[in-house]
């Protein structure tokens, strides 16, 4: 398909914000802070033995402890349960279970590596990369905010000074699966002394390092709903539209050229309802169209004498009873095979079966 250019223009957006640090950094305590800055509903998908629940006096929140096996499936069903529950803010604390945990990636790749694909760790990884894929993309679809935490842990080098060796602090590692910071629009690394630095930050609210606040969360609430007002459809939208048109058996990609679109995700929020209307109503009409071609195709049987190989099919089925046509018919009270309607067709084969049995012969 074509690409469409168009005026650059930053649109509303959902937070999608990770936290990592090493433990006792504050990454749970942080979250929920920048959380209460945003507002709203909160919900806490807690891995951690439910010590999100050590600062219930913080802000109000709602919490699930997840336990074991943390599978990538785990997640996106945490995901869906936050959606549909109308939170507004989830924080999944933390999604390095997902990776290294219990159960999570890293444990399924060496299970199947050692069973299914019988040491083969890249066949392996060639069912559990797809898993871990739909992951994030739930998390990068998802209709509401999401802050998620991450384990580090400090990276070291061996350097040589003047023949003394030493070892040096060169940063911190995230415990996920490598380039997961590309997926967030803002990634802060806590340092022991509890102070944010971003490593990545796309709302440039973070560009000096400190220690975080509800101050932060108001920011954040600021700047995602500071963009332009003719927002493009969330992740959930995108889904029911995609499923809507595979239902209709329209082209997805013919029709996004001729709106000059680059994707479904293009669609406004403002179309969303009249486009979603549209389909349905085309969905509705097909089928009922269906349904009434159906019905004159079943009127049509109903008058519509048998066909010549259906004919063809019943004089065997008489000749391998011993009987003939001509005394069939007479029992059947019609004049030839062909004024049996298609509809009788297997109703006369089992009238013709009792006549045989009956013992009656020519």
């Amino acid at each position: 398909m074509s690409v469409f250019f168009k005026k650059a223009e930053r649109k509303n957006a959902k937070l999608r914000l990770a936290i990592a640090g090493p433990t006792g950094a504050g990454k749970t305590f942080g979250a929920l802070l920048l959380a209460k800055g945003i507002g709203g509903r909160i919900a806490v998908a807690d891995t951690e033995n439910s010590s999100a629940e050590l600062y219930d006096d913080i802000v109000p929140f709602e919490h699930a402890n997840i336990q074991p096996p943390y599978t990538p499936e785990k997640f996106i069903e945490v995901i869906k349960a936050a959606e549909t529950a109308g939170f507004d803010t989830l924080i999944l604390d933390s999604i390095t279970h997902e990776w290294s945990g219990v159960g999570g990636c890293l444990e399924i790749v060496d299970k199947l590596a050692s069973t299914t694909f019988k040491g083969n760790s890249w066949g392996a990884w060639s069912q559990v990369t797809p898993r871990h894929r739909k992951f994030i993309d739930a998390m990068l679809q998802s209709s509401i905010n999401i802050i998620v935490t991450l384990r580090s842990k400090m990276e070291t080098i061996q350097t040589n000074d003047n023949g003394k060796k030493r070892v040096e602090k060169v940063g911190m590692k995230a415990e996920q699966r490598d380039g997961i910071e590309y997926e967030f629009t803002t990634v802060l690394d806590l340092t022991h002394d509890n102070l944010a630095i971003a490593t990545k930050d796309r709302t440039r609210l973070f560009l000096d390092s400190r220690q975080l606040s509800e101050h932060d969360g108001v920011s954040l609430k600021q700047w995602l709903s500071s963009g332009s007002a003719n927002a493009s459809i969330d992740g959930n939208q995108f889904l029911e539209l995609q499923d809507l048109m595979n239902q209709a058996g329209i082209n997805i990609e013919n029709y996004c050229a001729k709106r000059s679109l680059n994707s479904l995700h293009d669609v406004l929020q403002q179309k969303f309802e009249e486009t979603r209307s549209g389909l349905i109503a085309y969905i509705q009409k097909r089928e009922q169209s269906t349904q009434e071609n159906e019905a004159q195709l079943n009127q049509n049987q109903a008058i519509s004498p048998i066909t010549s190989n259906q004919r063809d099919e019943l004089q065997g089925f008489i000749e391998q009873r011993g009987l003939d046509v001509k005394s069939v018919c007479e029992f059947l009270g019609i004049d030839s095979l062909m004024q049996i309607l298609t509809t009788q067709f297997n109703a006369a084969k089992q009238d013709i079966d009792q006549f045989a049995k009956a013992g009656i012969k020519a």
